[in-house]
């Protein structure tokens, strides 16, 4: 991702990709109807109907099943927000099955698995628990500059267990060398040949284009006073045009991730053009469980579907190493760098790089958006502004108000409860437990 100086020469040619296109909407409008004889062919509610289309192409599913598959997805997401506070350093990871029909969840205590089975998850024995491993791939990243050559990146495999090394060399003694000196157990780590060879995707356009002097990137997601995108495209301080703004964070290598401020009279909206007359909405940024569907689209391929591989991965490019990047096999080409990636209308990445192309496949790279936030304290603009965040309650302390909300029970999704004289509407069946009192866990309760 580093930046390439591309002449205008070059963005000419490449006019014709103009701009990647995210279609995700937060609502139906009130009172819209499908107009298609089977509604079950139909985009769901908050989904665009060209993303929809297009996970049934590259997924191969029907759409009866890819209506299934979102579903999964979105209580994989649940799930995994919930365990990862409440399980804590025993979390092994949330995974979607290869199936997209159950979600995993690894754990590495027997004395979990009924917390994972009051979410309707299936709790799976691991050997290392996530943090453990991301811990792996942290010592790893700091010894990045000595890697042995052929190694292109590594990253955390949670169904597996373990951290894999991608190496183009067939003789794994050298890579194994280097992970134990980087403080690995030999049972954490394990080495697959590639034939990946990575690079970064620049000179493209994501929701629409912007310059840097002559050079051309696609626009990530609206943040309040302007907007993210891949750092590889411009350095802290330079110049952009259309819209016209300054670089105010950049980092590349290590992280690929910047932020531009826009002048006055640019209003960042939650909104992505769809290239077909009009714009979709993005709803948030929660994060997708691995194994989840994951769309993007690009001014030189337009959308594209996969999954989403791995996650805490490191790629080796010709201009360095880049750390915590989400691995996928939705395709990419050059041109796309920069843009957009969702999972259902939750905004989860910027394109990064990858290997490969969208006649053969290949392996891409998105840097994931929360951390991005994070690192300049930025807000996402979503289509309907930004969620409110509860109050939690201590757990363990008796709310004031009415409460009809109880441990123990079981609620489905749909249910409705009271709890501290505030409603609650239940988003994904479970079985409540102290510490999901409704404030506690958005992810299973709803305000209403």
């Amino acid at each position: 991702m580093l930046q390439r100086a591309a002449t205008m020469a070059a963005a000419t040619l490449t006019a014709a990709a103009v701009a990647l296109a995210f279609a995700l909407t937060t609502q139906a409008s009130a009172g819209t109807t499908h107009a298609t004889s089977d509604d079950a062919a139909a985009a769901p509610a908050g989904i665009a109907p060209a993303m929809f289309t297009a996970m049934q192409r590259d997924l191969h599913l029907t759409p009866a099943q890819a209506r299934a598959r979102l579903d999964t997805d979105t209580r994989a997401s649940r799930v995994q927000q919930v365990l990862r506070t409440t399980l804590g350093g025993r979390h092994g990871g949330t995974w979607v099955s290869p199936q997209g029909d159950a979600v995993h969840v690894g754990i590495v205590s027997d004395a979990d698995a009924a917390t994972v089975r009051n979410l309707g998850a299936v709790p799976v024995r691991v050997a290392h628990s996530e943090r453990q491993l991301d811990a792996a791939v942290d010592r790893l990243n700091r010894r990045a500059a000595i890697a042995p050559a052929g190694v292109t990146g590594w990253y955390a495999d949670l169904p597996g267990s373990a951290v894999v090394v991608l190496t183009r060399d067939a003789d794994s003694a050298a890579v194994r060398s280097f992970a134990a000196a980087a403080g690995l157990p030999a049972d954490a780590v394990r080495v697959r040949v590639t034939t990946e060879n990575p690079r970064p995707y620049l000179d493209v356009v994501g929701g629409n284009a912007y310059y840097t002097g002559s050079s051309r990137c696609s626009i990530g997601f609206s943040v309040n006073g302007g907007f993210v995108t891949a750092g590889h495209c411009g350095r802290t301080g330079a110049r952009t045009s259309q819209p016209a703004g300054t670089y105010r964070g950049s980092t590349f290598p290590g992280r690929d991730y910047a932020w531009v401020q826009v002048d006055a009279g640019n209003t960042p909206r939650g909104l992505v053009n769809n290239y077909s007359g009009g714009t979709v909405a993005v709803a948030g940024s929660t994060e997708a469980a691995v194994g989840a569907a994951v769309c993007r689209s690009g001014s030189t391929t337009g959308w594209r579907c996969g999954s989403i591989q791995q996650k805490n991965a490191s790629v080796t490019y010709p201009e360095g190493t880049v750390s915590g990047l989400t691995r996928s096999n939705a395709c990419a080409e050059p041109g796309d760098s920069g843009g957009s990636w969702l999972s259902g209308n939750q905004a989860q990445g910027v394109t990064s790089g990858g290997s490969g192309n969208c006649t053969s496949g290949g392996t891409m790279y998105f840097q994931p958006v929360n951390p991005i936030l994070a690192a300049y304290g930025l807000t996402l603009v979503t289509s309907g502004g930004p969620n409110p965040t509860p109050t939690p309650t201590p757990t363990g302390t008796q709310p004031p108000g009415g409460t009809t909300w109880q441990a123990g029970t079981t609620y489905a999704a749909g249910a409705t409860v009271t709890y501290a004289g505030l409603s609650y509407q239940c988003l994904q069946g479970h079985t409540a437990q102290v510490g999901w009192e409704p404030p506690n866990v958005p992810a299973l309760w709803q305000r209403v």
